[in-house]
């Protein structure tokens, strides 16, 4: 019996193979730990953050970076199962710029709309669903992709691109992927939550800031301006415009503008035949425009000008009482504005426009007030101050007779006169206060005093007025035409020009009719611009008159249009 030592059995164990494969599980459960660390703390990182376009970015760089990805992007899922938004990862400025426009959720990714079930293709070129990139889209080829759920909803789709390592995605990257979209649904939920709280609040604020201001008595142009700069903070748009309808409602123009270019939209005129103001304007229906600057639809001018994509334009008020349009775009290629931003934007639009409403009804109780108690004072006037002014104008042309000095006598006479001169210009003071805008066409004397209205803002003051005559109805139409573009003519060169501090008006219907307007300006220059003259006269060759342009007796200009009336007109009373 042998009792040497046992053979060794070691090389029949295949240590270093053992050892090996030892050491290659203990990397995997390594690599495996540090990637169940890198979920927790993406999934920590993406509760922490309540801004919503915080949270979809912190999401897509987070899963780029667990599944060692080169490209990530999330796509949020909007009516009709269509992308309405997209967030890309890893694509620069430059890359992004030569896109024609983002992914619309056709193919492969309207696959995983219709069927949201996590996804794997090794070469996105070969796989039967594949519709291409878009022009200018870099090349991609290994794809996971994985949807997101909030609840019962699929609120959109995780897609992640090019392995990094040239590799493909494999089981444990799409695990990794299905858990953080898990975490993300909660995060996403708890966003959109705390994003639509805070809207509401902003809707509200501005809604109360707006009919307060209205309602205060604030001048409308500045409600509207507030109006279209809240639009701008709410939205999340790059520009917002505010188009009202002007003159006859054949045309709108753009009041109001916030935003990148805003200066560039503010003035410019859009036909209201002829545009997607125009439609909003006359149906009062929202309308969606998905490439602003390239849509038919679109006035031309607004196209060339205005650099803009995806755009919303709402009616400013209710359908059947429409103020304006309001009309929220973003840059060319970005996503359209998110489904609730849109929904603030209607219901804010809405409500400014009953606001306006309301406003207009209160100016219009307190501008019959007025009316009223221009009439009270019109009529202790006439019945009062006019009858004794007529009554001493009487007596004392009865006593002229009785005086023996004719120097006294001459001084009387010059007194009745001027009584009545005061007699004509209380009469057109009177008209003035009974003046009011009215549904019928008004009558040249209401004109003439509209037109001076409308010229008392450019020139600072309001010009002195003497209406004499039959103008309502001793007057030719075309003739009381010419006078009126005659009148703002002279007022506005008298604005323009003159740099005036008084301007007189005096109008007569007699066998002429006469329009005479008097300044105290700097007067006539010699060699400047008489286009405007040129026009004034066209007028009166065109009637048979004449003008005349002279330096006024105590400085300043003169300016007398003179053409003939219909025998027989001027007597008509």
């Amino acid at each position: 019996m042998e009792t040497g030592k046992p053979p060794s059995r070691l090389p029949s164990l295949g240590l270093d193979e053992l050892l090996a494969e030892l050491q290659a599980r203990l990397q995997a459960v390594l690599a495996t730990r540090d990637r169940v660390n890198a979920l927790f703390d993406a999934v920590v990182a993406v509760g922490t953050n309540l801004d919503i376009e915080v949270v979809l970015r912190g999401i897509v760089e987070s899963a780029v970076s667990l599944v060692n990805a080169r490209y990530g992007a999330m796509g949020v899922i909007g009516e009709g199962g269509r992308l309405a938004e997209f967030i890309p990862v890893g694509l620069t400025e430059e890359q992004i710029s030569r896109i024609h426009h983002w992914p619309e959720g056709r193919g492969l990714l309207g696959a995983l709309i219709r069927d949201p079930q996590p996804v794997r293709v090794a070469d996105l070129s070969m796989h039967e669903l594949s519709s291409g990139f878009p022009p200018g889209h870099p090349p991609m080829t290994s794809f996971v992709g994985v949807p997101i759920r909030i609840r019962d909803e699929v609120y959109g789709n995780l897609y992640l691109t090019e392995k990094a390592d040239g590799g493909q995605f494999d089981e444990e990257d799409q695990a990794v992927l299905v858990a953080l979209a898990a975490a993300a649904g909660v995060a996403i939920e708890n966003a959109r939550l705390y994003d639509e709280a805070r809207r509401q609040q902003r809707w509200l604020a501005a809604s109360a800031e707006v009919t307060r201001g209205l309602l205060s008595g604030a001048d409308v142009s500045d409600a509207l301006e507030l109006i279209t700069t809240r639009a701008l903070e709410m939205s999340g748009a790059d520009l917002v415009m505010l188009a009202l309808p002007v003159a006859d409602g054949s045309e709108l123009e753009i009041a109001h503008a916030a935003g990148e270019a805003a200066e560039d939209a503010v003035g410019m005129m859009v036909p209201a035949t002829r545009s997607a103001s125009g439609m909003v304007l006359a149906s009062g229906q929202l309308l969606a425009v998905a490439d602003f600057s390239h849509d038919d639809r679109v006035a031309r001018v607004t196209r060339e000008r205005l650099n803009l994509g995806p755009a919303l334009l709402v009616p400013l008020g209710a359908a059947g009482n429409v103020h304006g349009v309001l009309t929220a775009g973003r840059r060319p290629g970005a996503m359209p504005l998110p489904p609730a931003a849109a929904d603030m934007l209607v219901t804010f639009a809405t409500q400014a426009g009953i606001a306006l409403e309301l406003a207009e009804h209160r100016r219009q109780a307190e501008r019959v007030a007025v009316f009223e108690d221009r009439d009270r004072i019109a009529r202790d006037l006439h019945d009062l101050v006019i009858q004794r002014l007529y009554a001493t104008g009487i007596s004392l042309q009865g006593t002229v007779g009785m005086i023996g000095a004719p120097e006294v006598a001459g001084r009387v006479s010059q007194a009745v006169d001027a009584l009545d001169e005061t007699i004509r210009d209380i009469r057109t003071s009177i008209f003035e206060l009974q003046a009011r805008p009215q549904a019928t066409p008004a009558g040249l004397r209401s004109r003439i005093v509209e037109v001076a209205g409308e010229m008392a803002s450019l020139l600072g003051f309001a010009p002195t007025l003497r209406l004499d005559g039959p103008l309502d109805n001793g007057v030719p139409k075309d003739a009381a035409e010419h006078l009126l573009g005659v009148l703002r003519e002279a007022l506005s060169n008298a604005a323009r020009h003159a740099a005036a501090s008084r301007v007189e008006v005096q109008v007569r219907a007699a066998e002429n009719l006469s329009l005479t307007v008097t300044d105290n300006g700097t007067g006539i220059k010699p060699g400047g611009r008489r286009s405007g003259l040129a026009n004034v006269a066209e007028r009166a060759a065109e009637c048979g008159g004449s003008l005349r342009v002279e330096s006024a007796p105590d400085g300043g200009t003169r300016l007398e249009w003179l053409v003939p009336l219909p025998p027989g007109r001027a007597g008509r009373r």
